[in-house]
């Protein structure tokens, strides 16, 4: 018996023939075509992400604020409130809320707006310029916007209840809405809209 050696094959072929040699037009072309696809999605999704991002940022800024307005209202027994304005929402005892920022002395104004020290700050957020917030009542139907004459007053009684209202935050196609509950001041339930 003959025993017959195999012959050896190589692990890589080559081919000389042009038509192999490389990738085609039309290869490249859909390639690239999806991988424009793809980049055009994620894109797109960065900027729905973005008004998203910044809704849910304000929303969770506007319940802590709620839940320290609750907290200072039992810790001083004193009502305090949730002052909406145009661009600012902020923490003031109830009897100040809804006044206007300047000083004055009957009747006339004098100096600047009121200056405000750092514990102040910190009970205050400034909204993003393109931001429009509006205020439903409880057991109402019509949404009241702030505007550059409009305060809207939350009040937060020394019991720790407050009335239940929702709070609607706008960004040119996108929004948010959400409803506090009364006994907690904390979000009951939260729709979010972006586009």
């Amino acid at each position: 018996m003959a025993w017959k050696i195999p012959k050896m094959i190589s692990a890589a072929k080559t081919s000389h023939d042009p038509a192999h040699a490389g990738f085609s037009l039309l290869e490249i072309v859909i390639v690239l075509a999806i991988a424009a696809v793809i980049l055009g999605g994620a894109v797109g999704r960065m900027v729905y992400s973005s008004d998203e991002r910044v809704i849910r940022n304000t929303s969770g800024e506007i319940e802590l604020l709620a839940k320290r307005a609750r907290t200072m209202a039992i810790l001083h027994q004193a009502p305090y409130a949730l002052e909406f304005r145009q661009k600012q929402v902020r923490i003031l005892p109830y009897a100040e809320a809804g006044e206007d920022e300047r000083r004055k002395i009957r009747g006339r104004e004098i100096g600047g707006a009121v200056v405000k020290d750092a514990e102040e700050s910190d009970n205050e957020i400034q909204l993003p310029a393109e931001m429009q917030i509006s205020i439903r009542r409880w057991n109402a139907d019509k949404w009241l916007p702030t505007g550059k004459d409009t305060v809207h007053v939350w009040r937060f009684n020394s019991d720790g209840l407050c009335e239940p209202i929702s709070v609607r935050m706008a960004l040119e196609n996108s929004q948010g809405e959400d409803d506090y509950h009364p006994l907690t001041a904390t979000i009951r339930d939260s729709r979010l809209d972006a586009k």
